[in-house]
């Protein structure tokens, strides 16, 4: 007897097969659920791509994310001259591509003020698309991680239309659904220059497709007034990220004169206030678990528990697996910046706090650490 015909005998003597009036039989299957792009905990982002192992803000880095099972990509977004978004960590060039060996930019450089802070190099704004498409993609951290270093000149720069064409196309590949985490870069600079990105971001989003709280996206912004915008125009999930000191202000806060500062925004009042606003937060990882002056980690805060109060999730960044970034009792005993230290250990401190996602350089470890997805607990 052949094996079909062995499984169709079978399925009919355990009853899920239907014959009527003579029709083929229909072996009834359970069909498995597609992994959503929120269907894990702890949700892993995937910080520039997986940026741990291919130069930052490349299709390459985002291909690899998802190849390792990220649940959502990460692109820093930055305007280009003629108004086209592209993914770079700064709108400043010179550390994440090759424009500084190329003659015929040479009179781009200049020194500039951008958020307060005065900057000199080549900027993304005094360029058309067309020619950052003629520009390589460089490693921004050369020292901590030369293995990527070698592929300098391999990538060109992305727009972000080509980072969503990206992840429709692995979607079918992989079989699931993947999400896409942008955040918009120096958003009060950019209005500024009449380039402002959080329209262009809604419209390309809602173009593809993109729409609603339950789509796959989130858009972040270190900035308040942007998202208090943007939830005027869509009804996508917005994030409200915090810079790393405490008491600097976020800076369109500065600009407009309020007093605003983030530790205000971390206590249990501003928290309820970006609640109105936002559907998580994005604090630096200090937020969570402080470093001692030794710099092993202390006792956790309450930044968690007062957001889950707050009906926030909690989203911290950037977990890295090079001892230059890792807190001390993590660091594996080898005094390279490049070296990699006990990286899980430190993962499974900060997901005991209960946090809901992590911005993660390296994937594929904390895809290994946290709980099992919803896919598999339902098998």
């Amino acid at each position: 007897m052949g094996r079909a015909m062995a499984v169709l005998l079978m399925a009919i003597s355990l009853g899920c097969c239907n014959i009527v009036n003579g029709a083929p039989p229909t072996v009834l299957t359970r069909v498995m659920p597609r992994r959503g792009a929120d269907s894990c905990k702890p949700l892993v982002i995937a910080h520039r791509g997986a940026s741990g192992y291919v130069p930052e803000h490349t299709l390459g880095a985002y291909a690899l994310a998802i190849t390792m099972g990220a649940d959502y990509v990460e692109p820093d977004l930055v305007m280009t001259a003629d108004g086209y978004l592209i993914a770079r960590h700064d709108n400043e060039l010179g550390l994440t591509t090759d424009v500084a060996q190329r003659p015929e930019f040479a009179g781009r450089f200049r020194t500039q003020i951008v958020d307060g802070r005065q900057m000199t190099g080549w900027f993304t704004e005094d360029f058309t698309l067309a020619e950052i498409k003629t520009l390589r993609a460089v490693e921004r951290i050369p020292n901590s991680r030369p293995g990527n270093a070698r592929m300098d000149g391999a990538f060109d720069i992305p727009t972000f239309q080509e980072i969503i064409d990206l992840v429709k196309s692995m979607e079918i590949s992989e079989g699931r659904t993947i999400g896409i985490y942008p955040e918009i870069k120096h958003g009060t600079h950019f209005q500024h220059l009449g380039l402002g990105m959080e329209r262009s971001l809604v419209d390309t989003f809602h173009r593809n497709g993109y729409i609603g709280p339950l789509a796959p996206a989130y858009i972040q912004s270190f900035e308040v007034n942007n998202l208090k915008e943007l939830k005027e125009l869509t009804d996508l999930r917005l994030i409200q990220l915090y810079g790393g000191n405490p008491a600097n202000q976020p800076f369109d806060q500065f600009v407009t004169g309020t007093k605003l500062t983030y530790a205000e925004m971390a206590t249990p009042e501003g928290l309820r206030e970006i609640a109105k606003y936002a559907h998580a937060v994005g604090p630096e990882k200090n937020y969570i678990i402080p470093r001692k002056e030794d710099n092993t980690l202390g006792e956790p805060t309450n930044f968690v528990k007062d957001a889950h109060a707050a009906g926030l999730e909690v989203h911290p960044y950037t977990f890295r697996a090079e001892n230059s970034f890792l807190p001390a009792e993590y660091r594996s005993e080898s005094h390279s910046e490049a070296a990699i230290g006990d990286f899980n250990g430190e993962l499974i401190t900060f997901i005991a706090t209960g946090i809901d996602g992590l911005f993660v350089d390296q994937p594929d470890v904390p895809l290994r650490v946290r709980d099992i997805c919803l896919e598999n607990k339902l098998q």
